[in-house]
């Protein structure tokens, strides 16, 4: 039986990209198509050490949405200006390098995790900003 839910989508807790992600997945034609789990980073909260703790958890949860709404793909949202990437980041010097730097090891972790975890799972990974642009990065090789 095929699944009128499309998705699970990972993206931030923030405040300042809510609407920016509804509006984004809205363009997509996932409105009431998906299941969401919203974390401080999103890929970085459920990837990087700093937050090891909530890794168990997203993983749990993404099982769960696989078992209950039989979703194809994980869609995955992180956003720049990001203060869980911030956190992560553990120096005092942060820029914009810095942080791309962290977004892609989020990517690229997850993917890996993804891959082994759940092989028949597709994924998207976007990374958002403020002024409403969305790049996709599909080329993330593992």
């Amino acid at each position: 039986m095929k699944s009128k839910f499309k998705a699970m989508v990972l993206s931030c807790m923030d405040p300042r990209f809510q609407n920016l992600v509804h509006n984004h997945l809205k363009k997509k034609k996932l409105t009431g198509k998906y299941s969401a789990f919203t974390i401080a980073g999103a890929a970085v909260g459920v990837t990087h050490n700093k937050f090891k703790k909530w890794h168990k958890t997203f993983y749990d949860n993404l099982a769960t949405s696989i078992q209950l709404h039989n979703i194809e793909k994980l869609i995955v949202i992180n956003h720049k200006d990001c203060g869980a990437a911030k956190i992560g980041n553990q120096k005092k010097e942060f820029n914009t390098s810095d942080e791309m730097k962290i977004h892609l090891d989020s990517f690229f972790k997850i993917k890996k995790t993804i891959k082994k975890r759940f092989p028949k799972l597709k994924i998207e990974l976007y990374l958002m900003s403020l002024d409403k642009r969305v790049k996709k990065f599909n080329k993330i090789t593992i």
